[in-house]
């Protein structure tokens, strides 16, 4: 069953959702003397992973990601869809 009710969307199964290019936010932190990297998919709530490296980080968070949305899809709460990018005016 699907997170909308209803019959299965195959066009919106939990592989769907797994491919979507969240937006992704990476910043360098210091907590307690020490530089961490934290990366982060904002549309997703609590998706975040902070470690010592860059890389680090970001495979934590494509852990967290599938985590949160195994959640999400699980519990049968709607999973947030990043808006469409803004196109840049047309030159006539």
């Amino acid at each position: 069953m699907s997170p909308w009710g209803g019959q299965p969307d195959p066009a919106r199964d939990l592989a769907y959702f797994e491919a979507v290019p969240y937006l992704l936010v990476m910043e360098s932190i210091e907590r307690q003397g020490e530089w961490l990297r934290r990366a982060e998919y904002p549309e997703l709530p609590g998706c975040v992973a902070e470690a010592p490296s860059a890389v680090e980080a970001l495979e934590n968070l494509e852990h967290e990601r599938r985590r949160v949305l195994r959640q999400l899809w699980d519990r049968g709460v709607s999973i947030p869809v990043p808006r469409p990018p803004l196109l840049a005016p047309r030159k006539t």
